[in-house]
């Protein structure tokens, strides 16, 4: 680690005193020793926002800064010693939450954030923070909601055969060789409804057998130059003919780790992060790693 960069190749983890971010931290830790990386707990504050009723906002005092900084050093400090980790290091930084753990994503080995904080929607799913980073980071981003059942040895990754899902295969199964896991590939598919509005009559120019097979075959040849390069890894395929995201939870159901891409063949290839991940790391109850591959296409 520099002082111009307290990021680059490590595993980075945000922490905000939740006990979402303290799991999330744990579950880092064990990332980062299996990785052999060094392990940054960094922690993100601004000053407490004060205004008049009719005038100027007030100055924020320098105690009051000063506070918040001792606050979260001594949280942090906290936190490393549970972790009990030998490269632990420790960072606090005037920043949102977010915009924090982006920036450490630029060049991070992985970023790691619990599913909720200490924000002020306690019943929402997921945070803003965590949906803020799945969805820009540039390195791996593993959003911790809760941990896999004792003894999981799966780990299930989304595929649809597009270039975003080509990163998220390259990730499970490095994560799959690592751990000595299965990698369970998982393929959802639908017949479109259009097909039925353009022909309303019960024709069906390609009948679902026939896709069936097309969709093996997309999986096939996704699959084809990882397990060459990871003949250690035992692999399962699963084609599925149904909704994609409560397929793949289905499939990810006793699972350690859950990998999807950021965006794949949906209709809107505007959004940054698919409605397939969006919904994954909604409402799977293991890790998610969000994988965009930005780090690769841009080094």
């Amino acid at each position: 680690m520099t002082l111009d960069d307290p990021w680059a190749e490590r595993i980075v983890v945000g922490v905000d005193g939740s006990e979402h971010a303290e799991r999330a931290a744990h579950w880092a830790a064990q990332e980062a020793r299996l990785h052999g990386r060094g392990l940054t707990l960094a922690y993100a504050i601004l000053p407490p926002v004060t205004s008049a009723a009719f005038g100027p906002s007030l100055p924020v005092a320098m105690g009051a800064i000063d506070a918040i900084r001792e606050s979260a050093e001594h949280e942090l400090a906290r936190v490393a010693s549970a972790v009990d980790y030998p490269d632990v290091r420790t960072v606090v930084m005037m920043s949102s939450s977010s915009g924090l753990m982006l920036e450490a994503s630029q060049t991070a080995a992985m970023v790691v954030v619990g599913s909720r904080g200490l924000g002020g929607f306690r019943d929402l799913l997921l945070g803003s923070t965590g949906t803020q980073v799945a969805t820009y980071a540039m390195s791996p981003c593993v959003v911790v909601r809760g941990l896999a059942e004792p003894g999981a040895r799966r780990i299930a990754v989304g595929v649809d055969g597009s270039p975003g899902s080509e990163p998220a295969l390259a990730f499970a199964f490095d994560e799959a060789s690592r751990h000595g896991w299965t990698l369970v590939a998982v393929h959802a598919w639908e017949i479109p409804s259009y097909d039925f509005l353009v022909l309303p009559d019960p024709y069906q120019p390609f009948p679902p057998a026939e896709i069936n097979g097309e969709e093996v075959r997309l999986v096939a040849e996704a699959l084809a130059g990882f397990t060459s390069t990871y003949p250690d890894v035992h692999v399962e395929q699963r084609v599925v003919r149904g909704p994609t995201v409560p397929s793949i939870l289905a499939a990810a159901k006793d699972a350690a780790m859950l990998v999807v891409g950021t965006r794949g063949r949906g209709l809107m290839m505007g959004a940054v992060l698919g409605s397939t991940s969006h919904g994954l790391l909604h409402h799977a109850q293991i890790p998610v790693a969000v994988i965009s591959g930005k780090q690769q296409s841009e080094a």
